[in-house]
């Protein structure tokens, strides 16, 4: 109940952090259908290109081993083990390309259902591997009662579909025996080809769908509750928590190293106690005015302060302030339409400089 509790709260489909993380761990839908076909597919093969002609020159060497038997020597045990090293020889030719054909279409069927990789994880050795209870489990929980039926199934379907097909073998058999060794063997090679075909597309058939189903079932298995889903999009975003503190961390030090840069500001323009941009203009250094700091509320308090402080002259413009705190940014120069207000309050403060007057000027 448990189980079935927990499949039904996984209502969400898999993330691809989750889908890339059961890929690395090798856990990867594998259809065992697809590699049977690949089999059968190799077994036509040699039986509709290879298996005559090999046939055919298996049955010259035996023919010849049958009709001269006085040419091979059986007087000791070594003969003998000559012999039969021979015929094994012959019979492994004709075998070779039969197994080089099944191995190389299971690999060809593995290779089709996903791109080979190492996983050490794989291979490490597990106790639930040997263990019976687990091994019970996997035989007669769902899966091994799906395995099963889908086995039971399969037989059935094959054994109906070569039954039709073979139910006039034993007429073709039986008038073949009465006809030459040569065409009696194309006649078993035929009932074979047709055998193998009728079972190749059985399989195909059972391959498809098993193919379809083990993806499905493996998405099924992927899938993710609706905390899940939230708990890993916090690990990949961070927690939002931890955000809002680091943003909070990176304004605090942001605004201490512009306080520490109000020192170096030629003039401070203020809207009362709303607003205040500072800004410095060295002719020789930048082309423009450039903002070293702006505020509001507090923040445009502390500016003043500071500015009075280091004996910054301080000019109140309510519009100006305003304007200018929306549109610019510190560190770097003031847009071009506030340079000929900003030039105007230069061209007061060198005049100032030029015939010292009280420490604070108001325009």
């Amino acid at each position: 109940m448990a189980e079935q509790a927990d499949k039904e709260s996984k209502t969400e489909e898999a993330t691809e952090k989750k889908i890339r993380d059961a890929v690395e761990k090798g856990q990867l839908p594998f259809a065992k259908e697809v590699p049977v076909v690949g089999s059968f597919l190799a077994i036509l093969v040699f039986l509709i290109f290879i298996a005559q002609s090999g046939a055919i020159e298996l049955a010259g060497f035996l023919s010849m081993f049958l009709e001269r038997p006085e040419s091979w020597s059986l007087a000791t045990e070594h003969d003998a083990v000559l012999l039969y090293r021979q015929v094994f020889l012959e019979i492994a030719k004709l075998l070779a390309s039969l197994m080089a054909l099944l191995v190389g279409a299971g690999i060809a069927a593995s290779v089709f259902q996903n791109v080979p990789r190492f996983v050490g994880e794989r291979i490490q050795p597990k106790l639930s591997r040997v263990s019976p209870k687990e091994g019970w489990s996997r035989l007669f929980g769902q899966k091994g009662l799906a395995e099963f039926a889908k086995s039971l199934g399969k037989l059935v379907f094959a054994g109906a579909v070569l039954a039709f097909t073979m139910r006039d073998a034993q007429t073709r058999l039986l008038a073949g025996m009465i006809t030459q060794p040569e065409a009696f063997g194309a006649v078993i090679r035929e009932i074979a080809i047709e055998i193998v075909v009728a079972i190749t597309v059985i399989m195909v058939v059972i391959a498809a769908v098993d193919l379809l189903w083990t993806r499905f079932h493996w998405r099924q298995d992927l899938r993710m509750t609706k905390q899940e889903v939230k708990d890993e999009i916090k690990q990949a975003e961070g927690d939002p928590i931890m955000r809002a503190r680091l943003r909070s961390l990176q304004r605090d030090r942001a605004r201490r190293r512009m306080m520490a840069d109000v020192p170096k500001a030629t003039l401070v323009i203020a809207n009362p106690t709303h607003f205040s941009i500072a800004l410095r203009y060295v002719r020789d250094e930048t082309p423009a005015p450039v903002v070293v700091a702006k505020g509001q509320d507090l923040v445009a308090l502390k500016i003043r302060e500071i500015a009075e402080a280091h004996e910054i002259p301080i000019f109140e413009d309510v519009t100006l302030a305003r304007s200018m705190y929306n549109q610019v940014s510190v560190d770097s120069v003031i847009p071009p339409q506030f340079y000929q207000a900003v030039a105007e309050l230069v061209r007061v403060l060198y005049a100032n400089k030029a015939a010292p007057a009280a420490g604070r000027v108001t325009s």
